[in-house]
């Protein structure tokens, strides 16, 4: 949730449409989708410009992929280990974390390059280095050419993992030199929720080809966007392509809504400043208690990995669900997540306040002491 539960100008904005029309399909284009396809394109940097509305983070990166192969003329594309992308057929084939994906056919031509991951990849914080690991999966797993590379700026589903320092500009610079485009996974990431920028590939000094959201777009209407240039989209026009759902007049509705909040209220700073606290907080966490091994993140997308021992470590698994019915129990609601469930994943409301932050680390303190 962007903006926090049932804010009343997402509330006004949604009956108001609803009164007017409910439904049409995207053969019509409506007020409210077209007003904000501009209004969202504005908030994208360089020729980021033609919008294209789904209702769902997968739709949105299944139809990245396919512009992608369309405009290259190449299949294969690069993901990296522990990303989540989505649970449509295709993109369970791109989501590389076994938790999550069925034991059924995709669609093939993915390659999952090592994660750049600081806390456990065999790199550490050293982004150039995984990048040659990229260039030599390319030059001995593939015809030397590819369609794309899709990356979360920072891993939501994977544990709230940041990438490793300088990984995103030369991995970009490996993807391009083999024909293929740059795609910013902003599903968990955008919309100010990193604090420092708009755009968590901002935070990377990268320019994307093509960028998909959802999420917090919609403040929890299914909604969600793929934004790409003029010359990329064009690929679109060789054939039909149809969304019964995609640009809804009333999730239009609900998304300008949302990103005026963002922009009136000022909830990239809020994230920044009160997402800084709760960092501080965090760590302040792992200074008094063995169990929590890395704090990381940035903004109000932040993690904490539970670990039995600092020196192996080895997944505190159990103790991580043991002190988060704790949590519960004391009216803290948290997510978990990572490969092995050892992982608090925090991305509250960009409406948080510090007293909320306090509270949730006192909260989390208190669960850690019963363990």
């Amino acid at each position: 949730m962007s903006v926090g539960h049932c804010h009343p100008t997402v509330n006004a904005a949604v009956l108001e449409q609803h009164a007017k029309l409910q439904h049409t399909t995207c053969i019509y284009t409506t007020e409210h989708q077209g007003l904000y396809a501009k209004e969202l394109a504005a908030k994208l940097p360089g020729d980021l410009s033609v919008v294209y509305f789904v209702n769902s983070g997968s739709e949105a990166n299944d139809l990245a992929h396919m512009m992608a192969r369309l405009y290259t003329g190449n299949h294969e594309v690069v993901a990296l280990r522990n990303c989540y992308h989505g649970a449509s057929a295709a993109m369970m084939n791109t989501t590389a974390l076994h938790t999550w994906r069925y034991p059924v056919g995709g669609t093939g031509g993915v390659l999952h390059a090592m994660n750049p991951d600081p806390y456990r990849g065999v790199f550490g914080n050293d982004g150039p280095k995984y990048a040659a690991e990229v260039q030599d999966m390319i030059q001995n797993g593939t015809c030397g050419k590819v369609a794309g590379f899709i990356a979360e700026p920072i891993q939501g589903v994977g544990g709230s993992v940041p990438l490793a320092e300088g990984y995103l500009p030369e991995v970009y610079r490996v993807i391009r030199e083999a024909g293929g485009l740059c795609i910013s996974d902003e599903v968990q990431t955008g919309f100010g929720r990193t604090g420092s920028n708009f755009w968590g590939f901002q935070n990377h000094g990268v320019m994307p080809d093509i960028v998909t959201m959802a999420k917090g777009i919609g403040n929890g209407f299914p909604l969600a966007a793929v934004v790409t240039t003029p010359e990329i989209a064009n690929v679109m026009n060789q054939r039909l392509h149809f969304n019964t759902y995609g640009g809804n007049p009333v999730c239009s509705a609900a998304g300008r809504a949302v990103l005026r909040v963002i922009e009136e209220e000022g909830t990239q700073a809020n994230s920044a400043e009160v997402g800084g606290h709760l960092l501080d907080r965090m760590r302040e966490l792992q200074d008094k208690h063995d169990l929590i091994g890395d704090v990381r993140g940035r903004g109000l997308m932040l993690g904490m990995e539970m670990v039995k021992d600092r020196a192996t470590k080895a997944p505190a698994t159990a103790e991580t669900l043991q002190a988060m019915e704790t949590m519960r129990e004391c009216g803290l609601l948290i997510g978990k997540g990572g490969l092995h469930g050892n992982v608090y994943r925090m991305k509250p409301p960009m409406c948080l306040t510090r007293e909320d932050a306090d509270f949730c680390a006192d909260v989390m303190d208190y669960a850690f002491q019963r363990l």
